[in-house]
């Protein structure tokens, strides 16, 4: 971790104490060129030993500690004889064309790696890095001055380690577009954020992917049988020939009812951090299983400390009913052609209110008489032909356990799909979603996934809903009546969950940062600006409003 905080302090936090990882191109191709010396060989006699034998060393991936300065590292390749020994450290890519033959993070990780080993009692003057990629060998003499560049480093990183405070995110560094951590740290959004009103707006650079590489995977099929076969999960149906995966492509799994899965493809899963979320038959999400929690303890006591003031609580929640309210309009003003001007005018007014708002139940009252407002005028956002379907279509009033009529049955099962995508969100991201600072804990509600998604649900879920009515993608032949209430098919599900997956996926311009992102990331933009905000790092949680 020397190394990451020789290139950039607030990577080496969010490495280390934050525990963040993902990977990029870099680091994958890094670890395959890294196989090779990752691989223990050979034997390092030890100092008093090695004194008595000039034989030649040459040991690969070797773990050695330093108590008095505190450095461990993973060696991977000694080479000596006698007491002198040599760490050699192999990087990826090219030799630098600069005059010290390598990069000061560089310099400064081999220097340590001569350190621990004169801490061990070998005598050790200079180190060398093996470029793999252009195959050379640039020797790192330990100079003085190197030498207490490298523990100069070490004690910086030991104070920001205890202080429990982010150091601040390079501004317009070209070290940035390369760091696999661009999308956790967002720098220039941070910078953005916390910039003055007055002050001159600094162009924010996408340097994260607008979509994700990763996406999830849906299970409903009645019997189906998931299990690991190499580096692919397959699923095997009754009667049907198996259908398979790769593990890298997906991000999460969802299944529904009677779905099982074998220990092997559960242990996988677990160790590369993919969710599996569990729905009921009937579109209830009970529960998530993944592996180890996240290890950013430290944002969750500040989410803990932050829910149980009230006073910083109703100000995050101010935001997010502001946000949803204006979603709202902005939804009502696009798809409803005959909206009165007067219900627009409530929303703008109630949104307003919601923003300046400083008492909870206060803001429970606007939301829900904006909700009424909203719910009162959304049949006229639907445009289902006459005929048979336009009565299956005929939406008076939001209803739910169970909801009562196909519409509310389409809002229903998205808001769970919604709900499911922010709790597994919030769980990447380090957050309890259990505990929110709108919604109030309740026994089995995340909390905290339910305020995330609040501005989400116009604009993912029931613009899915429009569309797959207005588009005539669903039918009443979609839905069955089971007593007083109506649920959707499995051909139905499957449908809904196509166009909810195509809405996920498109692309829209931030309205802060000025770029293109899908929805699916805008998510996870939100969570993380959520995290930053209880960091001190932004005055406060920006919602997601579209023009």
């Amino acid at each position: 971790m020397l190394n990451e905080y020789a290139y950039c302090p607030r990577l080496f936090y969010l490495e280390w104490v934050q525990g963040e990882w993902r990977e990029s191109r870099d680091t994958v191709e890094g670890r395959a060129k890294h196989r090779r010396v990752q691989k223990e060989s050979g034997r390092v006699p030890g100092p008093d030993e090695t004194r008595k034998d000039d034989s030649a060393i040459h040991a690969r991936s070797i773990l050695m500690s330093a108590g008095k300065i505190g450095l461990i590292a993973k060696i991977d390749l000694l080479e000596g004889e006698g007491n002198r020994l040599t760490p050699v450290d192999y990087k990826r890519g090219k030799r630098p064309d600069i005059p010290e033959g390598a990069y000061e993070p560089e310099r400064v990780q081999v220097c340590a790696q001569g350190l621990i080993l004169r801490e061990n009692g070998y005598e050790c003057s200079e180190g060398v890095i093996y470029y793999v990629e252009s195959k050379e060998r640039v020797a790192i003499p330990f100079t003085d001055e190197l030498v207490k560049r490298t523990l100069t480093l070490l004690e910086y990183a030991k104070k920001f380690a205890s202080l429990g405070t982010i150091p601040a995110p390079l501004q317009d560094s070209p070290k940035c577009p390369r760091c696999s951590l661009v999308g956790i740290c967002l720098p220039d959004e941070v910078q953005r954020l916390s910039e003055d009103d007055d002050g001159e707006l600094v162009d924010v650079r996408r340097l994260l992917p607008a979509r994700d590489d990763a996406l999830p995977l849906y299970v409903q099929e009645q019997g189906a049988v998931m299990s690991k076969r190499g580096d692919t999960i397959e699923i095997k149906r009754a009667g049907s020939p198996p259908v398979t995966g790769r593990f890298m492509e997906v991000s999460h799994i969802s299944t529904w009812g009677n779905v099982t899965m074998t220990s092997q493809c559960m242990h996988e899963l677990c160790d590369r951090g993919i969710p599996v979320c569990h729905f009921s038959y009937g579109n209830w999400f009970y529960g998530i299983t993944h592996g180890m929690t996240h290890k950013n303890v430290e944002l969750r006591i500040r989410q803990f400390r932050t829910a149980g003031d009230a006073g910083a609580s109703v100000a995050i929640a101010r935001r997010i009913v502001e946000g949803k309210i204006r979603n709202c309009r902005t939804l009502l003003r696009r798809n409803n052609p005959d909206v009165p001007e007067a219900a627009l005018e409530e929303l703008a007014r109630l949104a307003k209110l919601a923003s300046e708002a400083t008492d909870a139940g206060a803001l429970l009252g606007m939301e829900g008489a904006a909700a009424n407002v909203y719910f009162s005028n959304f049949a006229g956002m639907l445009k289902a032909s006459p005929g048979e379907c336009a009565p299956a279509f005929d939406f008076q009033e939001r209803n739910r356990r169970p909801p009562k009529d196909p519409v509310n049955a389409l809002l229903s099962f998205l808001y769970a799909i919604l709900a499911k995508d922010a709790t597994v969100t919030l769980l990447s991201v380090g957050f309890d979603p259990y505990l929110g600072f709108h919604h109030r804990p309740k026994y089995g509600r995340p909390a905290l996934a339910l305020d995330l998604m609040e501005e989400f649900r116009p604009l993912v879920a029931d613009s899915a809903v429009i569309s797959l009515i207005n588009n005539r993608e669903t039918t009443p032949d979609d839905f069955i009546e089971k007593g007083i209430g109506v649920t959707l098919k499995p051909e139905g599900k499957k449908t809904v969950i196509e166009a909810y997956e195509r809405r996920m996926d498109s692309l829209v311009t931030h309205p802060i940062f000025g770029y293109s992102i899908s929805y699916r990331r805008v998510l996870e933009v939100q969570a993380r600006i959520l995290a930053r905000h209880l960091a001190g790092e932004v005055p406060a949680y920006e919602p997601f409003c579209t023009r």
